[in-house]
């Protein structure tokens, strides 16, 4: 009913745009029409049925109106004509839509030329608008990345500089997903980069940073000397120490660990505060480490362990500075969670290389296949190196599992990072399966569920190579797996190229490594609560304890920028630290509490109540644990976790009852009928 509701009254829209002679009344329609053609509406409005030509009909109006609209003399319309036409051209991509494809460039080209030559806020909003459609039809359309490239740098020499900002921040944006960037253009961006260093105005300034991250972008495998000499003169000529950090931080997001260590260097003499200091000094061994990868070679073990192992080295005094500069107000926990994955993923793959050499130093003894025979297991006959590869495999399953819980914990984490980690664990788990296909299982080991969903959707460079290092490896693994029975050199050294391979794509440390932009925690109260921490609460074991836990979610200045709270997930738990008394055959489900309630808050304050048992006598620790579940259902491990003591006491009835048997003095009847359910 809803799509029919919307397919006609887009159609009156579109008549009565076309026939109404006020610019403001035809602008507000536009607005209404272009956000339409941003959703499944327009799939509507263009599926037409065989013989329909109404429908053929209505949908020509469209076009029609956004293709008049487009060269119009207001900034507005001609802004939201545009984006009609690049909504239909990225929503209906099964269609032969040419002549509107060139419309939508060269209204977007117009659209570039009038705003970037105006510093009034009504060209830099239409601006905004009109580069966000040029990232989105490059996208769905490849093949205009060249023409619309190539107008985006013959008009950065001439614009504004408020206009070059958002200009380089949509290059950087379709360079990331398109390898668009010829070499040939990166002579054009540093004589600007030249130009644009002789002033140290904040424009100039924010400008230094986003054109530094169009080169990165566009030289992500490896910086010349002469580009890396240019960029450090002009940071030293014109611009001060924020700029020069944010520009290394670029340069670490983009796998440019050569530059960014330079720059982390120089810096570390210009911070005031010990923390600061720790802090970029942990930056460039982490920026040295990841330089050290960069000298991998397939096939040479040897010089992989020993990258590898002053790669560690340099990881080992970098976490050691990252924790002397976390504070409690910034712990740094995301920071340090995924140097220390990082770490132990660098040792499994040392250690993986090292089994696989160990087929050569260490070969299987001479009986070798008569205790495989005897004992029905081939792998025997590899001698050691079956168990030493099973290690290896739970090793990168663990580091698998341990990837996926730093993503449940990051819930403010951007989707760049989140897509960043997820890679790293799925590099875990390739390997892991590698081993099993290969050396430990090859013949129940399944490949379709390892299979690429395809790289047409990537965001960035980091992720089409290492999408392009997966498919690789499982194209080799399977192909090992198919002709040569286990274990051979060739299996070993099929493993060793893939962890070298993994490795050679150099390390994107993303944004929120760097910068938390959405920040959210939850704070719980409980009660009854003790006035000193380490004091138990006192509870008869007769009776229930009443656990109310109240919760403030709290913001910080973007709340809800990348995912909101739709409901919170409360967890609690009692575990039995010392018990006294004598021993009771008490029900299993009567001496353990396992709750969890899920609450919604109502202005960021949430509170329910929990009924506990107690029966067993003794010290009780009680763990209170929230997550988070936001809109699309899916569940954050924020935390926080708080724990509480009870101590359970026997009831003063029973007490007396106890005492009396001890001394062999029957209970009365009276007694007798009350306790009845004490023999529990």
């Amino acid at each position: 009913m809803r799509p029919t509701v919307t397919f006609f009254a887009s159609h009156a829209l579109c008549e009565s745009a076309l026939h109404t002679p006020y610019d403001s009344l035809k602008l507000g329609m536009l607005s209404v029409l272009s956000t339409l053609s941003g959703t499944i509406a327009i799939k509507q409005y263009f599926s037409s049925a065989p013989g329909t030509a109404a429908t053929t009909a209505r949908s020509f109006d469209l076009v029609k109106l956004a293709q008049e609209c487009c060269y119009h003399n207001n900034r507005g319309i001609a802004a939201h004509g545009v984006r009609i036409l690049t909504n239909i051209s990225a929503s209906c991509q099964e269609k032969d839509l040419l002549p509107l494809e060139q419309d939508a460039v060269f209204g977007l080209e117009a659209l570039l030329v009038l705003c970037s030559q105006d510093d009034s806020p009504g060209a830099q909003a239409t601006l905004k608008i009109t580069l966000t459609c040029m990232v989105k039809l490059v996208k769905c359309r490849p093949h205009l990345s060249q023409s619309v490239v190539e107008s985006l740098l013959t008009q950065l020499h001439s614009a504004q500089d408020a206009a070059r900002i958002l200009m380089c921040h949509c290059l950087a944006a379709i360079a990331m997903q398109l390898p668009v960037l010829a070499d040939g253009m990166l002579g054009d961006l540093m004589d600007l980069y030249k130009l644009i260093g002789r002033s140290a105005t904040d424009k100039k300034q924010e400008l230094l940073v986003s054109l530094a991250t169009v080169i990165f972008v566009s030289s992500q495998k490896a910086l010349s000397s002469e580009v890396k000499t240019v960029i450090k003169q002009q940071l030293e000529n014109a611009s001060n120490g924020w700029t020069a950090y944010r520009i290394a931080r670029q340069a670490s997001r983009m796998g440019n660990h050569d530059m960014a260590r330079e720059l982390y260097q120089s810096l570390l003499t210009q911070v005031a505060s010990e923390h600061f200091y720790f802090w970029l000094n942990s930056l460039k061994e982490f920026s040295h480490a990841e330089q050290c990868l960069t000298g991998l070679q397939e096939d040479n073990y040897s010089s992989a362990l020993s990258c590898i192992a002053e790669a560690l080295k340099s990881y080992h005094k970098g976490i050691a500075s990252l924790t002397a500069a976390s504070t409690p107000l910034n712990p740094l926990s995301f920071q340090c969670g995924f140097v220390k994955l990082r770490i132990d993923l660098l040792q499994a793959f040392s250690q993986l290389i090292c089994t696989c050499n160990s087929l050569k130093t260490s070969p299987p003894p001479a009986i070798a296949t008569t205790i495989a025979m005897t004992s029905g297991n081939d792998l025997q006959r590899c001698g050691r190196i079956s168990n030493q590869m099973k290690h290896s495999m739970e090793e990168f399953r663990n580091l698998a599992t341990r990837y996926g819980d730093l993503y449940q914990s990051s819930f403010d984490a951007d989707s760049a990072t989140l897509r960043n980690v997820e890679l790293q664990q799925q590099s875990c788990l390739l390997i892991s399966h590698a081993i099993e296909a290969l050396i430990l299982d090859p013949e129940s080991t399944s490949f379709q569920e390892y299979s690429s969903n395809g790289t047409a959707h990537v965001e960035s460079e980091y992720e089409r190579r290492m999408m392009s290092v997966f498919n690789r490896v499982l194209e080799e693994v399977e192909s090992l797996n198919r002709k040569y029975a286990p274990v051979s050199y060739l299996h070993t050294a099929c493993l060793c190229n893939a962890v070298i391979a993994l490795l050679k794509v150099p390390l994107s440390f993303q944004r929120y490594f760097f910068q938390k932009l959405q920040s959210t925690s939850i704070k719980l109260a409980l009660s009854p609560s003790p006035r000193n921490p380490a004091e138990p609460i006192a509870v008869q074991n007769n009776q229930q304890l009443a656990l109310k836990v109240e919760g403030v979610v709290q913001h910080g200045s973007k709340p809800g920028l990348f995912r909101k709270i739709q409901s919170v997930c409360l967890n609690v738990s009692s575990v039995l630290q010392s018990k006294s008394g004598q021993d009771y055959k008490i029900p299993i489900d009567n001496m353990t509490n396992e709750m969890e309630q899920r609450v919604e808050p109502h202005n960021d304050y949430f509170s329910t109540q929990f009924l506990l048992n107690f029966v067993i006598l003794g010290t009780h620790n009680i763990t209170v644990e929230s997550s988070v579940i936001d809109s699309n259902g899916i569940v954050w491990k924020t935390g926080p976790k708080t724990t509480i003591f009870v101590k359970s006491l026997e009831d003063p009835y029973s007490q007396q009852v106890r005492l009396q048997q001890q001394q062999g003095q029957p209970p009365s009847q009276q007694q007798q009928q009350r306790t009845a359910y004490s023999r529990f």
